[in-house]
């Protein structure tokens, strides 16, 4: 998600501090050039400097500045607004499965690796549930896990009495949980894996900005106004933050502007009955509905405005009461974090893969499924850039290509907002 300010997320007042790194300062070579040092580069540099690969992060501002301080800190499994089958189809058996399988799998990948690293970051795998608010949603969900659970995924169709007793929330009439998600604390779990990715022999450069990428016969030079990193091979791995990196890129994609809030600590009472296992839970609304706990009993959701002018407030005042209403909450808890970010969206819900010229590399489009996706995407990206055959990638490679109408395309979540939250209203009436 890209941001507001940096210091304003829970995640930055509760982190550990980041590991020390400084801006590039001199020219360097390399065998890979990393931009961006978020989820997905801090992965590809942890990848290639395990296998031996010489590599650099050059990061704009600092560590997990973007959306890997700015979401939520939920671990999701699976694709949002598509299902297996439909991936399949669309792509292909072949392809299309080993696409399912690398989504199916990110939770597992992402609690691993902070195992295998020892990274701190209240990472607990105790499961996502998806809530059915309406009886008309829930055929669809059990459908859901029903394809899932035809993969050997670890996944169950909650009843009325499970979904509810679990989450917390009476309004859900159904609902499936897949026990390989979870939650963690996101800025805390960068910060590991670039303390990880420097100890394995990673260069990191903060309060970096690129200015320029330029092939000079096969290498690429990678210039910042501090000096200029020469590389076999450039992985661009600003997801949503491209900025004016690449020409096609900023226009490949739809911006959903997002808010998230954290509460003070709940009492005891309260954070008992909500999510007693400590999963995260969401349900199938457009404007979707999302809550979780932090290790402190803050109480964490999220929502999109339609008004972006003085959003901030209103959107902190109206995702409380909606914590309010939908959790039955008494006292009401006290906003005490508000933030906002962007995730880029794909109009198929799918991830990309783009070889944008001979060497340079890129992912984007983790729909808002990012602490997984982008795990194993900085995995995938550093196979790319160590000559593995794209063919081979459980992502398929394609070109990068700007929507129809970007300019319009680029405002359409916030135009179907309103009829969105009208259908959800007519659907289950809340």
């Amino acid at each position: 998600m890209a941001a507001g300010g940096f210091s304003d997320t829970l995640w930055h007042a509760t982190a550990r501090p980041a590991p020390p790194t400084a801006p590039l300062g001199g020219d360097l070579d390399v065998e890979v050039a990393i931009i961006g040092a978020g989820f997905t580069g801090l992965n590809a540099a942890l990848a290639l400097a395990e296998a031996g690969v010489s590599c650099a992060v050059i990061e704009a501002e600092e560590i997990g500045w973007g959306a890997s301080s700015r979401n939520a800190g939920f671990v999701v499994p699976n694709f949002a607004k598509v299902d297996p089958d439909a991936v399949v189809a669309k792509l292909g058996s072949e392809r299309g499965e080993r696409l399912v399988n690398l989504i199916g799998t990110s939770g597992d990948a992402v609690f691993a690796l902070i195992k295998r690293l020892g990274i701190e970051c209240e990472a607990r795998q105790t499961g996502w549930i998806q809530g059915a608010q309406a009886e008309v949603i829930r055929p669809g969900l059990e459908a859901r896990a029903a394809q899932w659970a035809r993969r050997g995924r670890p996944v169950a169709v909650l009843s009325k009495a499970e979904a509810q007793a679990m989450t917390g929330c009476d309004s859900f009439v159904g609902g499936w949980t897949d026990r390989s998600g979870g939650t963690l604390h996101p800025l805390n779990y960068v910060r590991g894996l670039a303390q990880a990715a420097l100890s394995a022999g990673a260069k990191v450069f903060t309060r970096t900005r690129v200015t320029n990428m330029a092939r000079h016969g096969d290498l690429w030079k990678v210039t910042a106004p501090g000096g200029t990193v020469t590389a076999r091979r450039v992985l661009l791995c600003t997801n949503a933050y491209v900025g004016n990196l690449h020409p096609v890129m900023p226009r490949s994609f739809i911006p959903l502007h997002i808010y998230q809030i954290a509460t003070e600590p709940l009492d005891a009472a309260t954070s008992a009955r909500l999510l007693p296992g400590r999963q995260g839970a969401a349900d199938a609304r457009y404007n979707v509905f999302t809550f979780r706990l932090d290790g402190e009993n803050r109480l964490i959701s999220g929502g999109m405005p339609v008004n972006p002018f003085g959003a901030r407030a209103r959107m902190g005042r109206g995702i409380v009461q909606r914590l309010v209403r939908m959790l039955k909450l008494s006292p009401e808890p006290k906003l005490q974090y508000v933030w906002t970010g962007t995730a880029a969206i794909t109009p198929d819900f799918l991830p990309r893969l783009h070889e944008l010229a001979p060497g340079l590399f890129a992912g984007i489009g983790c729909n808002g499924r990012g602490i997984g996706m982008t795990t194993v995407l900085g995995g995938i990206l550093a196979k790319a850039a160590q000559g593995v055959p794209l063919a081979e990638l459980p992502i398929p490679v394609s070109q990068a290509t700007a929507l129809p109408f970007h300019f319009l395309a680029r405002h359409a979540p916030k135009a179907a907002l309103p009829v969105g939250r009208y259908n959800d209203w007519r659907i289950a009436g809340s």
